[in-house]
């Protein structure tokens, strides 16, 4: 069976205080995240996790993370400015964005942000707008063709198609890029990739580690940049099914060990950091969704329809994404019931779960939604005029605290010229 991080008691004494539906975020798991990661990967002096903001972009989680020494990867200006108002400044901040506006790169310039350039053509665009080219920088890596793991036979997994990607520079193009940024007066250079999004492997850190490992030692011996840190991004999941393995962040940072000993200690590249930017196994098992059910309603299939919809979660409806449900109360009854949990929204493909077993529901039952932590609220929109509700954090103590209020009318009317 699986578990959320709260009991049906504090889901209900939640449910007094503050209307449904809301996001629920768990202060204690994302601390302890966060302490297992910087404790897995201890063993490189440099390492730094920059939280993916657009994963989670609420105050004050991003506070949270500071405090257990995690740096923010930005992706716009205005989360670049969400950081900075949160505490975060300089080195702490990664820039990494593509198609980016001329006054994104000047306010990343401007705050020290550290730049990751997604394309060599972007070089050519900074000269125009840059006083200077900043002393530390990085560019994003693509190799191209199909990323998998394993050899042929048991054990192999296609896990990704790079080359589909629009991020990153080819082979080609990022040796040039690092011959141009040299010239340009960079002198501490990064590399930067991400080849799969959500793997349940321990080997997938360890096996792109290896490819990007073993480019900066290329790179740094052939044009003589010196590589200061290397980037893993993201990618690495966490256990959306029950059915699902949990990843061992302490055996994944175990491989990047001994690939980084393999790779770059013996070439004398014992130096290189280690950064990270995890949104997803940060946050996402560390949240979830609290609806309730308004209707039950029977045609050719069973609905349960909630106050909750794809405004408040939007994975299921654009990538048939699974989250698992909780009955609160309801927990140990049999799952003898087919539902669709279905949103209000006036389009069909607004539905929570699709064809879900679950336990006879009835209105007013309290649903949990797990694994909502990261691209959940963050998702969210206003279609259909919908409202996006509130934010609570459950603090370590026991005690819950709004971190977000629910929108009203009035925010939605807000920039509305009548």
């Amino acid at each position: 069976m699986k578990k959320t991080f709260v009991n049906d008691e504090k889901i209900m004494e939640v449910v007094r205080t503050y209307p449904t539906p809301f996001h629920l975020y768990d202060e204690a798991g994302i601390r302890r995240t966060a302490r297992d990661l910087l404790k897995a990967f201890s063993w490189n002096p440099g390492f730094k996790e920059y939280f993916a903001v657009k994963a989670t972009p609420e105050p004050a989680i991003l506070k949270i993370l500071k405090e257990e020494g995690c740096g923010c990867d930005c992706a716009s200006l205005t989360e670049m400015m969400l950081a900075d108002r949160c505490g975060f400044s300089g080195s702490e901040i990664m820039f990494s964005s593509s198609d980016t506006p001329a006054e994104e790169y000047l306010y990343a310039y401007e705050h020290d942000a550290v730049i990751n350039l997604d394309d060599i053509s972007h070089i050519a665009f900074l000269k125009k707008i840059l006083p200077a080219f900043p002393k530390k920088m990085s560019c994003r890596y693509n190799p191209g063709g199909v990323f998998t793991l394993g050899e042929s036979g048991e054990g192999f997994q296609v896990m990704d198609t790079p080359e589909d990607s629009k991020f990153g520079m080819t082979r080609k193009q990022i040796f040039e890029a690092f011959r141009q940024l040299k010239a340009l007066g960079v002198e501490d250079f990064g590399i930067h990739a991400f080849l799969a999004s959500n793997t349940l492997s321990d080997e997938y850190y360890p096996a792109l580690a290896k490819i990007i490992f073993q480019l900066a030692a290329d790179l740094q011996k052939e044009t003589g940049c010196h590589v200061t840190f290397v980037n893993l991004s993201g990618g690495v999941g966490i256990p959306y099914r029950p059915e699902d393995r949990k990843n061992d962040i302490f055996a994944i940072g175990e491989g990047v060990h001994r690939v980084y000993d393999e790779i770059l200690t013996n070439t004398g590249m014992n130096d290189v950091a280690v950064y990270t930017e995890l949104g997803r196994y940060m946050l996402g098992s560390n949240g979830c969704l609290v609806t309730k059910v308004l209707h039950l309603k029977h045609t050719y299939r069973d609905y349960a329809g909630v106050d909750a919809n794809s405004a408040h979660l939007m994975r299921p409806a654009i990538y048939g994404a699974y989250h698992h449900i909780t009955v609160v109360g309801k927990e140990h009854l049999p799952h003898d019931h087919v539902y669709d949990i279905t949103g209000s929204l006036c389009e069909n493909n607004d539905k929570l779960a699709v064809q879900r077993a679950l336990p006879e529901l009835e209105e007013g039952d309290l649903l949990v939604i797990h694994d909502t932590g990261a691209h959940g609220a963050s998702m969210g929109f206003n279609y259909n005029g919908k409202l996006r509700g509130a934010g609570i954090l459950l603090c370590s103590d026991g005690s819950t605290k709004l971190i977000r209020r629910a929108e009203t009318p009035e925010d939605y009317f807000r920039t509305m010229i009548f």
